[in-house]
């Protein structure tokens, strides 16, 4: 009687530590926008998921990668497929603006934390009972337009011009260009908008020439950006170019080809990262990501946009074993709870992009060392000291 006891006590700590093995395995959905309008920008995020640690803190991670095709319903079905059928821990996603704002209402509804690889400000901002699920790795648009109206008006521009996306990305970045424009001094006189498939913008490039402003600004990522350039060009306007940092990568080198030398951007560190001073605080960490991805995809075939999704690994290399801590088990309520508690505890964490300290009423967290200047030059990017 003894020995069948004792035998059933085994095969119930057996049954026990199976259980609990399962439990210990931190599930992450990924939604990547690696076909579509967006392909440009989430190819090099889906390839960056590969690169990531499969064991932190001596837990597995599973990456449970999804296409979104670019499409906000498709995001918003992948999100809420990661959540119920791969039980997930936290969500890392979208690629584009659009997509992740439409997110939010699926994440927070579950209580599993998300990394937004988008730029609008308005992903985490203004903070909520919502968006306190919410964080994201690039830099918010009034970063990076203060640099761009700066450059306007410090090269002696008076008057500029805007054409976006009219979407949530275009119509974000119009308001923070608007804004720091009026503080500058500096008098937009066209403000005009596109989709990102069109194949035509005739109309409302005519209207930017017909107001002949000293600058444009063009409020577009990935390639779709280059669409509102070419025909600039080929209507002989002579003024200056700026993109957002939304075009920081190679494809859009291929597709503007000459009609985007001369351009403006700014962009976060890791586009430049050779180019930079020893003393910039990201050099090494871009440099480091740089050299990973290339060993496996190629020399030259890094982009920020990746970078993106290297930083939200970042933040979960720092946050998982703070949340561990906790006593909390991954799979569970509380684990999710205590890995969002621990994202927004991240402090002086330098990744491809900047550096990161997240606070209770700031989800992106970095400052003005994720930011530098930056002109296409013979076909490249030159940093702009």
């Amino acid at each position: 009687m003894k020995r069948n006891n004792m035998i059933k006590n085994l095969v119930a700590l057996a049954a026990a530590a199976v259980a609990f093995a399962a439990q210990a395995d931190i599930n992450v959905g990924v939604t990547v926008s690696a076909t579509g309008a967006a392909a440009s920008l989430g190819i090099p995020e889906k390839n960056t998921i590969t690169l990531m640690p499969t064991t932190i803190a001596g837990q597995k991670i599973n990456y449970i990668v999804l296409d979104d095709s670019s499409d906000t319903t498709a995001a918003v079905s992948n999100t809420r497929k990661l959540i119920t059928e791969h039980k997930v821990d936290v969500v890392v996603g979208s690629t584009v603006t659009p997509n992740s704002l439409a997110m939010i209402d699926a994440v927070s509804e579950a209580s599993t934390p998300m990394i937004s690889m988008a730029a609008s400000a308005r992903i985490v901002e203004p903070m909520d009972a919502k968006k306190k699920w919410v964080f994201k790795t690039p830099q918010n648009d009034i970063m990076m337009a203060l640099a761009i109206v700066q450059h306007m008006v410090d090269n002696g521009a008076k008057t500029a011009a805007y054409i976006g996306f009219a979407d949530a990305y275009g119509e974000g970045w119009y308001q923070e260009f608007a804004k720091i424009a009026a503080i500058k001094g500096l008098k937009i006189v066209a403000n005009e908008r596109y989709n990102r498939n069109d194949t035509s913008v005739t109309g409302q490039v005519l209207k930017l020439v017909a107001a002949k402003p000293d600058a444009v600004l063009i409020g577009g990522s990935g390639t779709p950006a280059a669409l509102p350039q070419k025909a600039l060009k080929e209507r002989g306007y002579k003024g200056q170019y700026y993109q957002t940092h939304g075009v920081a990568n190679n494809d859009f080198l291929r597709v503007g080809g000459k009609d985007v030398e001369g351009t403006f951007l700014p962009s976060g560190p890791v586009l430049v990262a050779a180019q930079l001073p020893a003393s910039h605080p990201v050099k090494k960490s871009a440099l480091a990501y740089i050299a990973k991805y290339e060993a496996a995809f190629g020399k030259g075939s890094v982009s920020t946009f990746g970078g993106h999704a290297w930083d939200a690994g970042l933040l979960l290399q720092a946050a998982v074993p703070v949340a561990l801590k906790s006593g909390a088990q991954p799979g569970t309520p509380a684990f999710r709870a205590a890995l969002r508690d621990a994202l927004e505890s991240v402090k002086e964490l330098p990744g491809a992009h900047g550096v990161f300290n997240m606070s209770p009423t700031d989800h992106l967290g970095l400052d003005q060392r994720a930011r530098v200047m930056v002109k296409i030059e013979n076909g490249a990017w030159k940093y702009q000291p």
